[in-house]
């Protein structure tokens, strides 16, 4: 098979991140504090939009795991582009608390398609035609989203454009990313599809699966946090206002490349000790601006934590598609609820806490602290568990 093929379908799964992440999702971060200033937002309110954004992508996460007809997963994906554009336009349209918190869900709910279906319809094609399943390039585009979508902001401030305008242009955007997407992830028909001979599951232990979702829930809470703040909290830090969206900016370049490096880490080292890796440094990347507020800190944290909590996302999806080959998403769908439930959870505490206190760094050390436990559990499930020494 022609590598041009194999690369096609991969980019096809990075122009859904671009739009489904990028856009739908994280255009929100960099908006934030400019919806902030002209008092339609609070902290409170922010983190209720974005508790409820990831119950959107929890539900789509409930519907990834329980499909297993692949045209249905494909249909579903197309309808994920879809709604990424027109929950974008949404945004819009209104000012309205509670139009805003449909929007968020159903951006939601694309994310979900872009992260989960359309990994577990890649993985397959993937190990169908005998080729490397690894998911680096098509998580790449998440990286690279969150940079795209800050540096839109960016230019979009420059050009002293509305907030709703803003929106609008993103979902013009979305529109032109949605078309690769669409055309380049070939429709999965039954001549393509694997036996089961060339697809044997390695179901693993209760007991791994348990481990596995409580220390990626408290993974899922410390990344959280700064995907979602982390442009109002540099804004706010005395002698950086201004440089909030630079650091987002260099987030996402940060987490571009390094999903193909921590492939590269895992292979040498096992997945689980290169997520126990990439956790301990995204601790750091927490605590180090709470310790020094400088710019240079604050880009090297952001830069930091870009590099590591995609490797964290990528390495756990792909172990996850490994495990089960011919039902990827089922696993898949159960890992990301965990991670999304943290996701719900977090943003509001964190945004009523901030509002009380008038500052984020509780929520962000107590997020530090999960951290830690998540790296703590997983040292003891790869010394103890049968399962988890395939991947140790």
């Amino acid at each position: 098979m022609p590598l041009s093929v194999r690369f096609y379908v991969l980019l096809a799964g990075f122009f859904s991140q671009l739009l489904c992440l990028g856009v739908a999702r994280f255009a929100y971060t960099p908006l934030l504090p400019l919806m902030q200033q002209q008092n339609l937002l609070t902290d409170a309110s922010s983190g209720y939009l974005a508790a409820i954004n990831y119950l959107g992508y929890m539900a789509g996460a409930l519907l990834a795991a329980s499909l297993s007809n692949l045209q249905l997963k494909d249909r579903l994906y197309r309808l994920g582009l879809i709604v990424a554009i027109v929950s974008t336009l949404g945004m819009a349209l209104t000012e309205n608390l509670y139009l805003w918190s449909f929007w968020r869900f159903m951006a939601g709910l694309s994310c979900a398609g872009s992260m989960l279906i359309a990994s577990g319809l890649i993985m397959h094609w993937l190990i169908s035609h005998q080729q490397r399943a690894e998911l680096g390039v098509h998580f790449a585009g998440l990286g690279l989203g969150i940079a795209m979508s800050a540096m839109l902001v960016e230019v979009m401030l420059q050009l002293h454009l509305t907030w709703q305008n803003q929106w609008v242009v993103l979902a013009v955007i979305g529109g032109l990313l949605a078309v690769p997407a669409w055309r380049w992830l070939p429709k999965p028909t039954p001549s393509l599809l694997p036996t089961q001979h060339n697809l044997n599951d390695l179901p693993a232990s209760r007991r791994f699966i348990r481990l596995m979702l409580l220390s990626y829930f408290c993974a899922g809470y410390g990344y959280v946090l700064s995907a979602t703040f982390i442009v109002t909290i540099v804004e706010r830090m005395p002698g950086l206002s201004g440089s909030g969206n630079l650091s987002f900016v260099l987030l996402g370049l940060a987490a571009a490349p390094a999903v193909l490096l921590w492939d590269l880490i895992a292979r040498k080292t096992g997945y689980l000790y290169a997520i126990m890796l990439a956790l301990v440094l995204q601790t750091v990347a927490i605590i180090l601006p709470l310790s020094v507020a400088t710019l240079a800190v604050v880009l090297v944290s952001a830069a930091l934590f870009g590099a590591t909590f995609i490797g964290v996302v990528s390495l756990v999806l792909t172990m996850a598609g490994r495990l089960y080959p011919s039902k990827p998403a089922k696993l898949m769908g159960k890992m990301t609820l965990a991670y999304g439930l943290a996701q719900v959870i977090a943003p509001a505490i964190t945004g009523v806490i901030a509002e009380k206190t008038g500052s984020f760094a509780p929520g962000l050390y107590l997020a530090a602290a999960l951290l830690g436990m998540a790296v703590l559990l997983l040292y003891w499930l790869s010394c103890t568990d049968k399962t988890a020494k395939q991947f140790s």
